[in-house]
């Protein structure tokens, strides 16, 4: 078998905890996982005898979905290359990954405390096949893992027993029926283009793909970044009044801000898309885009902050004194994230080499056309 090429094929045991229960633990020792990954190749045998011709390869860690959907799915990639690098028939064609001293043996198979609360957790499982086997084994796995995919009685009480968490459903999904999941819970919660994004990096990481929001901001998926129209640039394009437009405007940038934190557990960056006149740029946490360079001769650059009630600091505009007084926005930057403030702030107080001294404005301010702006400087 080690002579023939072999397929992976990625599978999951979900675990759907009892609501109120606490989290389990995020990972097994080597012993343990052996012992679960002896359960689930007699649960996965009874599904499907085909499997008796792979190797199932086990990853004794517990993830949460946007772990392991992430570009170039790292986590079974990982669980693939250890697997292949033991000897068949070693341990029956069954292995096993733990921890140990607390340590899993690669990166890529610690999963996050950050996503440590979340109702599913997913222990992620390979089946290394021979070519000829892959094919029907694939399609065999699909249909009965979706009608019978309920874990044996003996898997789920071993769960239960060695996590200390009660738990609601334990079954076999197919990394195809994960994919189906996530974006069934996306277009739930009404963001479903987010998912058409994710979905083509993970995909198909080669082609582009175009989307717009539900509040109408255009994002586009290319060379595994996720590019993200202007807020500003979106004002720029609407018609309502100020208020109507200051309303839509942080309306947009929150849109943005749950975007960005799910690419972010998904690993996917976000950008600004590029433009002909003007630089962007992206911080941990933060966009920014500069709209002109600073005009000598007139008064130093100020930051200024508009805000909107439950948001926050939505955006940061670098002005400066121009012509009659009037204001004249250099640079616009969005925290998307609330520990982004900072950074940003002193990220623009070193460009201008001003004190990162933030004027807060207590609403949104528009120019008289209707653009983001700073307030009208008093002449001295």
């Amino acid at each position: 078998m080690e002579a023939q090429t072999l397929l992976a094929l990625p599978i999951v045991l979900a675990l759907e905890r009892v609501a109120g229960d606490l989290p389990p633990r995020l990972s097994l020792s080597r012993d343990e996982a052996a012992e679960l990954a002896e359960l689930v190749a007699a649960d996965l045998l009874g599904l499907v005898p085909q499997v008796a011709q792979a190797r199932l390869a086990l990853a004794g860690a517990l993830f949460d979905p946007v772990e392991l959907l992430r570009p170039g799915f790292p986590v079974w990639t990982t669980l693939d290359e250890l697997a292949r690098r033991v000897p068949r028939g070693q341990l029956d064609n069954v292995v096993a990954f733990g921890s140990h001293e607390g340590r899993m043996p690669a990166q890529p198979l610690e999963p996050s405390p950050i996503f440590a609360d979340g109702p599913m957790r997913l222990l992620p499982i390979s089946l290394l096949a021979p070519e000829a086997l892959a094919a029907e084994l694939s399609e065999q796995l699909e249909i009965q893992l979706v009608g019978r995919g309920e874990a044996g009685a003996l898997t789920s009480d071993w769960l239960m027993r060695t996590l200390g968490t009660r738990l609601e459903h334990v079954r076999y999904l197919s990394r195809n029926d994960l994919l189906a999941l996530t974006c069934v819970q996306y277009e739930h919660v009404n963001l479903a283009p987010l998912w058409t994004l994710l979905e083509g990096a993970l995909l198909t990481p080669y082609r582009e793909e175009s989307t717009m929001s539900a509040r109408g901001l255009t994002l586009r998926y290319a060379h595994g970044n996720v590019l993200a129209q202007s807020p500003a640039q979106w004002l720029a394009a609407q018609t309502e009044d100020h208020a109507e437009r200051a309303h839509a405007f942080a309306g947009v940038v929150f849109e943005l801000r749950q975007y960005a934190a799910l690419l972010d557990a998904h690993q996917l960056p976000l950008l600004l898309q590029p433009v002909v006149d003007g630089e962007r740029e992206a911080g941990a946490g933060y966009l920014l885009e500069t709209l002109a360079t600073v005009e000598p001769g007139y008064d130093p650059p100020a930051l200024f902050a508009h805000e909107a009630p439950g948001l926050g600091v939505v955006a940061i505009t670098v002005a400066q004194r121009g012509e009659a007084g009037r204001a004249r926005a250099l640079a616009h930057g969005y925290p998307l994230q609330q520990q982004a403030l900072g950074p940003l702030l002193a990220r623009l107080a070193d460009r201008y080499g001003i004190a990162a001294e933030l004027h807060a404005l207590g609403r949104i301010v528009l120019d008289d056309t209707g653009q983001l702006g700073a307030p009208t400087i008093a002449l001295h």
